[in-house]
């Protein structure tokens, strides 16, 4: 039996990459934390009164700048809080560089520019911000933590592992750092140290992981390793059964092991309880078609394509079946949609203008062959624009 063509997972890797918390940047002046400090989000402390112990007045002048410092700080802060709370980003952004101004080395400040900016997507700035941070604070998980989510969005996955790495060697126990480092990993098809990386997020984690159980079970998969993806994410189906994309990977994990009906229940499953994802009823069409099952494979081909027009290659390879099956008009009004969806394509001009020819409406099968001959000849197929010639030979 031919395999059917995985689906990718590059939708689940990004999915994983959790969020960056206010949580890695409790924004309080140095020295002004009580041991009462619960909230790590911007909860502020009031300085104590000072002694009343004499001082010279120099000391004691520097002493009141300091004071007069946090005092301002803490006011910068408690507005960055309430810009953040209402969303307003970019002033909240300015108004922590006033504080940053004001204490430069504090490195939760650093911390929260990076929070502010990666809410906004500006990943660049993000990055720069954590790094600073970093600089200030050099054994800081959460910084780590959060400088890899950054670099992971921006698309740097070997630094975001190092950042990862870091943060789980500061913090064993922190399981969104080890997720992390499973995504970067995968991405980076190191795909045992990503295995390994799920696996102590799922040791860590023992109940309640249904999203890390998929994610490894997916990367079994990319190691052909069926039979365990499929034990995994049969796990991960319990925790989340209404979870289109663990019934479309269990699905594929049990087709490959042989077990096609069971995986095309499983494929089923997930096409009930996502209707509108034209992918599932492509991957499901695709099994079809490995069985040589033409008629069913057409059908969820047109799912596909009904579903998601502009999915070319639903519209492709149902342009295909219909062709084999000998349904010219059928074929004709996909490879017309197919032809404006992509122009380029030497291929959909050419089987329209076979389609066409099959319809008998020779002047336009003439047009369309002849828009291939040009495509391919553009992009020298030779091949390509010998078939066309022939074709026209026969028309003309």
């Amino acid at each position: 039996m031919n395999k059917p063509i995985l689906l990718t997972f590059s939708v689940l890797a990004s999915g994983l990459l959790c969020p960056v918390s206010l949580a890695a940047a409790p924004l309080v002046s140095p020295g002004l934390q009580s041991p009462e400090f619960q909230s790590p989000e911007f909860q502020l402390v009031l300085p104590p009164q000072p002694p009343s112990v004499p001082v010279s007045p120099a000391p004691q002048q520097l002493a009141q700048q300091q004071q007069d410092v946090t005092r301002q700080v803490n006011a910068l802060l408690r507005r960055g809080k309430q810009l953040v709370d209402a969303r307003n980003y970019v002033e909240a952004v300015s108004v922590y560089q006033q504080a940053a101004g004001l204490e430069p080395d504090n490195a939760r400040i650093f911390s929260a520019i990076g929070f502010v900016q990666a809410q906004q997507e500006n990943f660049p700035a993000a990055v720069a911000a954590y790094r600073q941070a970093i600089a200030l604070d050099n054994d800081n998980a959460p910084f780590y933590y959060a400088l890899g989510f950054c670099l992971a969005n921006l698309g740097d996955n070997s630094a975001a592992a190092d950042s990862y790495r870091q943060a789980t060697r500061l913090d064993p126990n922190n399981i969104d750092a080890q997720v992390g480092l499973g995504v970067v990993l995968s991405r980076l098809e190191d795909y045992e140290g990503a295995i390994a990386a799920y696996r102590r997020a799922i040791v860590l984690r023992p109940a309640g992981n249904g999203r890390i159980l998929e994610a490894l079970g997916t990367v079994l998969m990319q190691t052909e390793r069926y039979d365990e993806a499929a034990q995994i994410l049969r796990r991960a189906a319990d925790i989340s059964p209404r979870r289109a994309l663990v019934q479309v990977n269990l699905g594929v994990a049990l087709i490959n092991l042989g077990q096609t009906q069971a995986g095309l229940v499983a494929l089923r499953r997930a096409s009930s309880l996502e209707p509108r994802n034209a992918q599932i009823y492509l991957q499901i069409g695709d099994v079809y078609r490995a069985q040589g099952d033409v008629p069913q494979a057409t059908s969820f081909y047109q799912r596909a394509a009904y579903t998601q027009p502009d999915l070319v290659e639903a519209q492709t390879l149902l342009g295909q079946l219909l062709m084999q099956q000998e349904d010219y008009l059928q074929a004709v009004i996909v490879y017309r949609q197919l032809v404006q969806l992509t122009p380029t394509d030497a291929d959909a001009h050419y089987n329209l203008g076979m389609a066409l020819k099959q319809r008998r409406s020779d002047p336009e099968a003439i047009a369309s062959l002849e828009s291939a001959l040009q495509l391919y000849q553009q992009q020298g197929n030779t091949e390509g624009a010998k078939k066309a010639e022939d074709l026209l030979d026969d028309l003309n």
